[in-house]
């Protein structure tokens, strides 16, 4: 497929929305007019991509009504459609998908405007933010780089509880939740003790834990780590 087999169908479709449409004016892929409003510009290309959103904002000092014109099969439309067109709501950018076997220029064809121009406003996440102001608060410390692989575990807040308590464990043996929590003065550790998120505890039954096989072998490299493992809130 070429770009150029998008225009057939997308001339097709403004055409029946009383536009008149020329091809590469002035450098725009597509340009359609339609009485005294302003003019609508197209971009068509094959798939997404920075450059694009470059050329497409920049196309924005001609016109407030940019469209990117990509075919139905684009693999970030069909892969990432909400947060393709969250991101182009944002940019002040227009999206539509393009049929190239559509000739009809029917508005019930498979050629349709995906997002109109409209004020971006972004949703509010009450529970997100507050998710993200307990974790700052509770970490002690800054124990992980930005840009760490998530993959490979983070320093939070609970993983830092997690390791004050297999630190007890590894000094002090088999002990009762009830102690640990004492102790440490660790409200949460009879919780951390028995959910082992980890993998870290064993449960010998009566209240007691101790450190498991794959506690034992983990624990000393989370515990080398540049992390103050203090007392967290």
């Amino acid at each position: 497929m070429r770009e150029t087999d998008l225009y057939p169908p997308l001339k097709a479709y403004l055409t029946a929305q009383g536009y008149e449409v020329k091809g590469e004016i002035e450098s725009c892929d597509v340009t359609a007019v339609r009485g005294d409003e302003a003019p609508l510009v197209i971009e068509l290309k094959l798939n997404l991509n920075i450059s694009l959103l470059f050329q497409a904002t920049d196309r924005l000092a001609l016109t407030p009504h940019v469209y990117i014109g990509v075919p139905l099969s684009c693999p970030m439309l069909t892969k990432k459609r909400k947060a393709v067109i969250k991101l182009l709501r944002m940019l002040g950018l227009e999206l539509i998908s393009i049929d190239p076997l559509d000739q009809s220029g029917s508005s019930a064809g498979a050629t349709a405007v995906l997002l109109d121009p409209a004020p971006y406003q972004p949703r509010a996440a009450p529970a997100r933010s507050a998710r993200l102001l307990g974790e700052f608060h509770k970490r002690v410390g800054d124990p992980a780089a930005g840009g760490s692989d998530r993959r490979k575990g983070l320093m939070t807040a609970y993983r830092q509880r997690a390791l004050r308590i297999a630190s007890y464990l590894r000094e002090n043996g088999t002990c009762k939740a009830s102690v640990v929590a004492r102790d440490l003065a660790e409200p949460r550790a009879r919780d951390i003790l028995y959910s082992d998120v980890y993998g870290w505890f064993d449960r010998h039954g009566g209240g007691m834990y101790a450190m498991s096989p794959r506690g034992e072998q983990e624990v000393p490299g989370w515990l080398e780590q540049p992390a103050d493992i203090g007392t967290a809130a």
